[in-house]
């Protein structure tokens, strides 16, 4: 019973580390990747926007899963970039076309972002100009 306790108390702990690693994790692409505060700063104001144009809920889901998408994508670019600097110091086109179709996944979404974004948004912003 006493081993039983124990390896519940390891698993939570193992469990509740691994959410203080991503924090980590959040914290230094925060701090050293200056697209992630471009993406972060745009979906602040995106946020707002929805705010101050009530956009529905079904708008907010979208908007909320692009956002949290973004984030996602441009961190794992960020770890593929990192890995294939720690795995070669020197110029090699294999390496050079990974962290290029990094950059191209996250051209993507953003792309797709702003698309959804436009048809969510721009109708509210037609229907307060006319």
């Amino acid at each position: 019973m006493d081993a039983d306790f124990k390896d519940k108390h390891s698993r939570r702990r193992k469990f509740l580390c691994s959410f203080k690693f991503a924090f980590k994790g959040i914290k230094l692409v925060f701090a050293e990747e200056l697209n992630f505060r471009v993406h972060f700063t745009v979906s602040i104001a995106v946020v707002a926007a929805g705010f101050v144009l009530s956009i529905s809920l079904p708008e907010w889901i979208a908007v909320i899963l692009l956002i949290a998408g973004m984030f996602a994508l441009e961190m794992l670019n960020t770890a593929i970039e990192r890995t294939v600097d720690l795995v070669t110091k020197e110029y090699h086109p294999l390496a050079g076309q990974a962290k290029d179709i990094a950059a191209g996944a996250v051209l993507c979404y953003a792309l797709g972002a702003v698309l959804v974004g436009m048809i969510i948004f721009l109708p509210k912003l037609w229907e307060i100009v006319k």
